[in-house]
């Protein structure tokens, strides 16, 4: 089974060029490694590293105008593989796509990230444009 940790420069590229006006949701799918795997060996685990990534990179989210926006719990598959369980879940709102290619070019986030290879296993980065919530979906959005 195919992991994903970090964006493809493919992917990265295609995200920068469709820029537009306002602000991006990103939704935050993260699965831990038992252990983090630093390249140093370090014995902490992975909830341990996505933590220190945390309190590395909230100082530069929140400077640049980023905030959480959604969290919850993960609880039951109903309908999707199985085997994607989620430790953590949330939705990250960036003011603008430029705020988000700041935050990653940053030398303090840059240093956190590391961290974030570490601990993560598995992990899905979903971009979306926030919409008005409705009292219906499909077409009564």
């Amino acid at each position: 089974m195919t992991q994903y940790v970090d964006p493809t420069k493919e992917t990265f590229a295609a995200f920068r060029q469709s820029d537009r006006e306002g602000p991006i949701h990103m939704l935050n799918l993260v699965r831990f490694r038992e252990k983090a795997a630093y390249p140093d060996g370090r014995d902490v685990t992975g909830v341990q590293a996505y933590a220190a990534y945390g309190n590395g990179s909230y100082p530069v989210f929140s400077k640049l105008g980023g905030r959480i926006v959604w969290r919850g719990n993960f609880e039951l598959m109903l309908i999707g593989p199985g085997e994607e369980a989620w430790d953590e879940c949330f939705i990250a709102e960036y003011p603008s796509v430029s705020a988000f290619v700041e935050m990653i070019r940053d030398p303090a986030y840059r240093e956190a990230v590391k961290h974030r290879q570490a601990a993560v296993l598995d992990s899905r980065l979903i971009r979306m444009a926030p919409a008005e919530a409705g009292t219906g979906f499909g077409n009564d959005g």
